[in-house]
This record gives C-alpha cells, structure tokens and sequence, in this order.
C-alpha cells in the first residue's frame, strides 16, 4: 500500500492511504477529542458513525470543517486541528449537547468517569447558551443488572455497535426520528423482557450515564450494620488484577492481599475466596466431562461458569441445552457451600448469613436473582456487586488502600489453587479442567501443567491434548460473537470437539461489565491477564484436586465429586426462554 504525505499542526507524517486524520494525528500524540468514534473491546471494532461531530478539525482549502474520525487523508494535505475555528466548532457541539442533557453530574453514577463531562472541562466550558425543550423519557430499572437512563444517552451508537456486531445480541438500535431519537430494545421494550444477556458490555463502551450498573452498596451498607447478621464475601479471581486501577496502580498490578485487608476494614465479618470454588467446580466439571467421554454422553461438553454466556444460549440456542455442563457458576456453588457446610462448621443459622459477592461480571447479580439458585429455599448469594463498587465502598469508608498491608483470606473457604486463579480470563477454565482431567483419566501426574495454546486474547482458540490414546481436542470463545460462530458450527456438525469453554466478555472476566473502565485501551486486559497467570505460577498448589480443603469438604460433606449430594448442591438446570 501507497504512503500518503501531510502536514499535521505544521509536522509532517507519511501514512498508508486509506488511514483517517484522527488516526495520523494519533500517531504525532496529537490528541482529537471524539466521542462517537471509539475502538470497542475485541480491539478490532471500531464505532465511528461519524455522528457525534466532536472531532472536526480545519484542512486547508476545504470550505467546511473535517470530521477527523471519517476523514481519509490526501496527498499534501494539510490539516489544523487546533485553529480557533475548529476548537471554537467542538465548544458549540459539546454545548449543544449538555443543553439536551441531565446537569446532575454530582449525582450521576458517572461522576468523573463521564467522557462528556471531562470533554466540557477540558475545552472550558463553563455555561450553556443554547436554552430549549428537553427530550425526556422514562428510566428503565427493571432487570437485576443494568439501568438505562435515555435522558443521558448522546447517540454515540457505541452500545448497538458493541451489542449487534461484537456480541451478536441484537437487543439496541436506534429507534425514532429527530429530537425523539434514542437507542435501545425494539418496541421501547425494558431490558427484562428483552434477550439481552446483561453481560454488560454496553455499561462498558457508554461514555456517559445512559447506561451504569444497578447499584447495590447501600445493600451491602445495610448488611454490615446489622448485629442480628453474619455477613460474608467472596471475591473473583479477575477483581485482585483490576481493583488496583480504581487507586492510581498500573493495570495489571495485583492487589489480593490489600483487597482482603480493605474489606476486612470495611466489617466483613468472613473474607473468602472465589477462586475455592472454582476449584469445587473443576472437581464437578472434570468428573461430568469424564463420565461423559465413558458412558458416551453428549458432546462437546460447553462449560457453565460465565452466566450471560448460559442467558445467550437460552435465548438463541436453547435447542442445545443438553450440551453445557451442569455445574452451577463458582460464586453460586460458594454461596451453596457457604449456606450449608460452612454454617453446619460454625454453627450458624443459614438465614443469618449475608453472602456478598464481588464480581467483574454485571450478569453475575441476575444470575444471583434466578430462582432455581438456591439451597433448601435459600438464596445461595445475597447481594452482588461489582469491582467498581468495591471501589467506591473503599473511597467511602475513607481507607487508605495503597498503604494497607497484605493479609490472606479466610480459611476454609479461601483457601485456592493456580487453577482457580486463571477462572479470571479466557481459556483459564478449560486450562485448569485439562489439568485435572489429565491425571484422572491417565492415573499419572501431569509435568507441563501450562496448556499455552489455550491462553491468550483471540476471540477463538483450538488445540488438541493427547490423554493417553485419546487426542481430546477443545475451543475457546470470549465474546459472544464468537461463541455464535461455534454454536452455529455444532448446529450444522461441522464443529469436532469434545469440550468448548465459553465466555460472553472479551478477554473473559478480566474485560468484565463491571470492571474498571479500559477507555479503549485493550492493552489494559492483557496486563490484567498477565497478573493472574503470575499469580498461578507462584502458587505452591496448581491443580484443583490438589486442593486439601476441597478434599476435606469432599470426605465431611459432599461424598464423592459428580455424586448424588453433590448433584443437589451444586449442580442446577437450564430453561427454554423466548
């Protein structure tokens, strides 16, 4: 491909043909501010509708002004994008907006993560003139895990790009005309009587309020300060590579010790670990996958630890429900385990016990709310919020975070392998399942217990492992596009697996809905991915059956991994859902 030369505020660049002046710019450090234009999580998605108009810059000999982002440069051009022109252009978009928007920032779930905010501070504005009608509609509050507020949506289109073309949901597009405009479920449905996944990926991409989390820390708040409750929390393997971002730290910096420490700071009266029950599930995973490959059962086995991957295939695969696994999500078997075994050890009376649960994952607090996650008619997780709410909770409670010191969880229930630890980020499941079943089926001890083929950021992985004579071959898909691609494939039979790992967020856990915002820097989800494999390296146990609290739970409690006691507790079903 051809270079192209131009002159960008007066330097000079050679770019290919066909690259845009927001990219050239880019590429000089120079910054142009856009809204619409954004590159979404798969880091290959870009959503540029070239509406938002934030970005326009000055090229000589043109009569009007550029949007850079869907501009393409020329030969010799030559291009300002900070001529008062321009920037006085951007001041009279970005007040044109606020002056059809909600001015309750302080108020505002966003509040300093807003882009339209920081974009108003940064070029100064300080007043709106444009006074008018404002376009105003109900809120949508009704599902457990998203809250759609269309008086703050800006029309960025980034969530029906993120919804239809990297997730293949197909729940968001724009709807009407003019000043009535706004993007969301067909027929203004609310989100709950949609097929929408609450995956959250939406919530991650909005630049604004439109679309934020439903909120449960006064809950929690409320739990804490209650005598007559004993409140407990576990927390996901993918929180430890994150939380640290919402203080100032490097993405990717692990912080599993100052998060047991802060929550313990905040009253939790147990601090456990998620990753103790993802070791539970391999144990319950591993045997269902080895009793199936024995007695020739169904095929490929789809794991069932990701609950807006287990919403999307009820929705639009539900002919295929017989093929995941049926092991319950980690954070319900903990909350199972928690309400039983545990509550049996202390003697405490199950209906005392708060469990709250911290989670990347915005599905994870509607996979809370089902009704068939329970145990003897007791939810099996109370309370769920996010990694961002953790956060906020910290800053609350004014703790220090940075200064804390490492403390490690609570035993028996915190106690965790290498393998629960990669539950946090793609082709970790099936990573730390192949270890395990590894050794069960060849009844020898696995030397390389690092399958690298599975690991990584791709939207599909395949590999093969040779288990005695068998050469046991797997997939992995992030993002539920991709998981469209593999389910179609089995569908039609051309897909030849025994065992598919499934995750409805980019890059897994780690690119969660309820993460700290990436901005669109994908680079961010390969540090926090990094961290958790470091962490399962350094860790003296490995494999999940290794693991001598859940062997003890096994020999006290459960009896034999895939038996009947187990089955009750800790397996669930699957519904057919329009």
């Amino acid at each position: 491909m051809s270079l192209v030369n131009l002159t960008i505020n007066n330097r000079e660049i050679h770019v290919e043909e066909g690259t845009t002046i927001l990219e050239a710019a880019k590429k000089l450090n120079i910054t142009i501010p856009a809204l619409c234009h954004f590159r979404l999580p798969d880091d290959k998605t870009i959503n540029h509708p070239g509406s938002c108009r934030v970005c326009v810059v000055e090229v000589e000999g043109r009569k009007n002004l550029a949007p850079a982002c869907s501009t393409p440069v020329s030969e010799g051009m030559v291009v300002k994008t900070n001529s008062i022109r321009a920037i006085k252009a951007r001041r009279n978009i970005v007040e044109l907006m606020l002056s059809d928007h909600p001015h309750d920032c302080l108020l505002c779930e966003k509040n300093t993560s807003c882009e339209l905010q920081n974009l108003a501070a940064d070029l100064g504005i300080r007043e709106i003139r444009y006074k008018g009608e404002k376009a105003t509609f109900p809120k949508d509050n009704s599902s457990y895990s998203i809250i759609r507020d269309f008086d703050k949506c800006i029309l960025c289109r980034r969530c029906e790009t993120v919804c239809n073309e990297i997730q293949t949901v197909g729940v968001l597009s724009a709807m009407n005309r003019g000043f009535k405009t706004i993007v969301g479920p067909a027929f203004d449905l609310p989100m709950i009587e949609t097929k929408c996944t609450f995956c959250g990926q939406c919530v991650a991409v909005c630049p604004t309020g439109a679309l934020t989390e439903v909120n449960y820390v006064s809950q929690v708040w409320d739990a804490l300060n209650d005598k007559d409750k004993v409140v407990i929390v576990q927390t996901a393997p993918a929180i430890r590579a994150a939380l640290g971002e919402e203080f100032g730290l490097e993405p990717g910096t692990p912080v599993t010790g100052k998060m047991v420490s802060s929550l313990r700071a905040l009253g939790f009266d147990r601090v456990f670990d998620t990753d103790f029950a993802a070791d539970l599930t391999i144990m319950e995973e591993a045997s269902e996958f080895v009793h199936r490959l024995n007695h020739n059962g169904r095929l490929p086995m789809l794991t069932s630890c990701c609950p807006g991957w287990i919403n999307f295939i009820e929705h639009d695969f539900n002919d295929l429900l017989d093929i995941p696994s049926t092991c319950k999500s980690p954070q319900q078997m903990f909350g199972a385990i928690a309400k039983t075994y545990f509550a049996a050890k202390m003697n405490i009376n199950p209906e005392d016990i708060v469990l709250v649960s911290v989670m990347p994952c915005l599905a994870k607090k509607y996979e809370a709310a089902r009704s068939e996650m329970n145990t003897n008619g007791i939810k099996d997780v109370d309370i769920v919020i996010s990694t961002r709410e953790l956060a906020k909770m910290i800053k609350e409670a004014g703790i220090d975070f940075l200064s804390l010191k490492d403390e490690d969880f609570d035993s028996p229930l915190g106690e965790s392998t290498g393998a629960g630890v990669i539950f946090g980020t793609s082709g970790g499941v099936m990573e730390a399942a192949l270890r395990t079943a590894y050794e069960w089926i060849t009844k020898e001890s696995i030397h390389n217990l690092e399958f690298k083929h599975v690991r990584g950021l791709e939207g599909i992985k395949e590999a093969s492992v040779q288990i005695n004579d068998m050469e046991i071959r797997v997939a992995i898909a992030s993002g539920l596009g991709n998981a469209r691609k593999l389910l179609e494939a089995i569908q039609s039979g051309k897909a030849n697996y025994h065992m598919i790992e499934i995750m409805a967020c980019p890059g897994g856990c780690i690119g969660g809905g309820g993460q700290p915002y990436i901005h669109g820097d994908s680079s961010i989800l390969e540090k926090r991915m990094d961290a958790l494999y470091a962490e399962d390296k350094n860790k003296s146990l490995r494999k999940s059956h290794d693991n001598p609290y859940i062997e003890k739970l096994y020999k006290e409690f459960l009896g034999e991994p895939y038996g009947e006691k187990a089955h009750n507790l800790l397996h669930t079903h699957y519904i057919k859902r329009k």
